[in-house]
C-alpha cells in the first residue's frame, strides 16, 4: 500500500454547530412577490398607465391655476370649442375652459374618493371580520346584521344616503363606507373559520398561544391575496360609483370637478365636439381597468401557494 502524504491534507477543528447550518439561499416572501408580479407583461403596461394617470392627477394640479368654476372666457368666442392641438392638448369646451386641466383635476378627486373609501372599508372589514371569525357570540349577532344588509342593493344604499345627506366629498365617502365593509368582514370571517382549526393552529392553541396571535400571525398572512383581490375589485367599483352618482348630480357638488362630473357636463357632446365626452370617459376606463388588472396580478403574485 502506498504511503499517504500528510502534507496534502489539512486538519480542521470539529464544529458541533455546522450540522445546524442551513445550506440554502436566503428567501424573502415580498421579493418573491415582486418578482412574480413584474413577470407579466400586462402588469408592466397597466402599471405604466396607472402611474402616469396618478402622477398627472396629483402633480399637475399643484402647478396649474385652473379654476373649474371660471367662466370668464364664455364671451370669448375665439377660445370656445377649440379642438385638441399643441396649446390645448384636450381642447376646450363651450366656456373656453381647458379640458386637459379639467380631466386631471377631476381624476384626482375620483381617485382620492376611491382610495379613501377602499382603505376605510378594508380596515373596518378586516378588524370586524377577525373578531367575527373567532367569537361565537359575535357571530350570532353579525350573521343577522349581514343577512339584512346583504339583501339590500349596495348602490341603492349609496344613492339614498347621498340624496339624504347631500352632495359632498366626505358625504360621498361616508355613503360608500357605511355598509360596504360588512361584505369584507364576512369574507374574512369565512377565511378565518377555514384556517383556524388546522393542525398547526391547534398546536399553537395547545401550547398556550393567544387567539389574537394565532389570527394575526398564523392566519392573516395566508389572506394577503384575498385582501388584494378584494382591493382590486373595490377601487374601480368606487370610481364607477362616483362617476354614476355625479352623472346624475348626486355625488360631488356641481362646483367640484370629477371624471363623473365631466362626463355628465359633456354628455350632450357624444357626436358634436365628441372629444369633450370621450376623453374623460376614456380616462375613467383606463384608470378603472388598470387598477383592476394591477390589483389582480398583485393578488396572484401574493398568493402563498405560488411560492412553494
Amino acid at each position: 500500500m502506498a504511503s499517504i502524504d500528510k502534507n496534502k491534507f489539512q486538519f480542521v477543528k470539529r464544529d458541533d454547530f455546522a450540522s445546524e447550518a442551513i445550506d440554502a439561499p436566503a428567501y424573502s416572501y415580498w421579493r418573491s412577490v415582486i418578482r412574480q408580479f413584474l413577470k407579466k407583461k400586462s402588469t408592466i403596461i397597466m402599471l405604466a398607465i396607472l402611474l402616469t394617470i396618478i402622477l398627472m392627477s396629483f402633480i399637475y394640479p399643484m402647478l396649474s391655476d385652473f379654476d373649474y368654476n371660471d367662466v370668464s372666457k364664455v364671451n370669448d368666442f375665439s377660445a370656445r370649442y377649440i379642438a385638441p392641438n399643441g396649446k390645448y392638448w384636450f381642447g376646450t369646451d363651450s366656456n373656453g375652459k381647458s379640458l386637459f386641466d379639467g380631466v386631471w383635476f377631476g381624476a384626482r378627486n375620483s381617485i382620492l374618493i376611491s382610495v379613501i373609501a377602499t382603505a376605510i372599508n378594508l380596515i373596518i372589514g378586516i378588524v370586524v371580520g377577525g373578531i367575527w371569525g373567532i367569537s361565537k357570540s359575535v357571530d350570532r349577532v353579525m350573521m343577522e346584521v349581514y343577512n339584512v344588509i346583504s339583501n339590500i342593493p349596495q348602490l341603492l344604499i349609496v344613492i339614498v344616503l347621498t340624496y339624504s345627506i347631500g352632495a359632498g366629498f366626505w358625504n360621498l365617502i361616508f355613503a360608500m363606507t357605511i355598509t360596504s365593509w360588512i361584505s369584507i368582514a364576512y369574507l374574512i370571517r369565512v377565511q378565518i373559520m377555514r384556517y383556524r382549526d388546522l393542525e398547526y393552529n391547534l398546536a399553537s392553541r395547545t401550547l398556550g398561544t393567544s387567539t389574537f396571535k394565532i389570527v394575526a400571525r398564523n392566519i392573516m398572512p395566508q389572506l394577503v391575496s384575498v385582501i388584494m383581490t378584494t382591493s382590486s375589485q373595490m377601487l374601480p367599483s368606487f370610481i364607477s360609483y362616483e362617476a354614476f352618482l355625479s352623472f346624475f348630480g348626486l355625488g360631488l357638488p356641481v362646483t367640484v370637478p370629477s371624471l363623473g362630473r365631466l362626463i355628465s357636463d359633456y354628455s350632450q357632446n357624444v357626436t358634436t365636439n365628441a372629444y369633450l365626452f370621450w376623453i374623460p370617459l376614456t380616462t375613467l376606463i383606463l384608470v378603472s381597468l388598470s387598477l383592476f388588472i394591477v390589483g389582480q396580478n398583485l393578488a396572484d403574485a401574493s398568493d402563498p401557494r405560488t411560492h412553494r
